[in-house]
């Protein structure tokens, strides 16, 4: 059974020709610097965003730790194509035990345009620090769109990503 490269995430917004999953670097696309690294997930012509809440208890950690406010570390690659313009957005909430927001970081608007930008990949990161007790489930949102409005996949493509806790 092929696992649903879509797993784990909630699409809550799957506009135009929807979420899909390329092989690196795609048409128009741009090599990436990690070996490892060989898919990425791309954005239509109206917004596609998809979020994922975790539960950090479930994953291993304890009361403890999480209220000795490690550090948190959030990270994520997009890029556009060659050929046409994209939007990118990426909001990371840490959320208490009745998911009630604590901290929240909203990355700048992207918009990147072939003529006149570098469309190739950039990582965007941010880290949580003195944000006090509680901290039980992250919520991480990202997505975008291209700005051309042309049918099919030429929105940004977003890969790499990933979240730390320096426990």
């Amino acid at each position: 059974k092929k696992l649903n490269e879509l797993e784990f995430w909630e699409l809550t917004e799957n506009g135009g020709s929807q979420w899909k999953v390329e092989d690196m670097p795609g048409d128009c696309g741009h090599d990436f610097s990690s070996d490892g690294v060989s898919k990425y997930f791309a954005t239509s012509f109206e917004l596609c965003l998809k979020r994922q809440v975790i539960d950090l208890l479930a994953e291993g950690y304890s009361a403890d730790q999480l209220d000795a406010q490690p550090a948190v570390t959030v990270e994520d690659w997009y890029c556009g194509r060659t050929d046409c313009g994209c939007t990118y957005q990426l909001s990371v909430d840490l959320l208490d035990e009745n998911q009630e927001v604590i901290q929240e970081f909203r990355s700048e608007p992207v918009t990147l345009d072939p003529d006149c930008d570098d469309c190739s990949w950039k990582q965007v990161s941010h880290t949580f620090t003195d944000y006090g007790p509680g901290l039980r489930f992250i919520s991480w949102e990202h997505g975008g769109q291209d700005t051309k409005f042309w049918e099919g996949w030429f929105g940004v493509r977003i890969t790499g990503s990933s979240l730390t806790i320096d426990v």
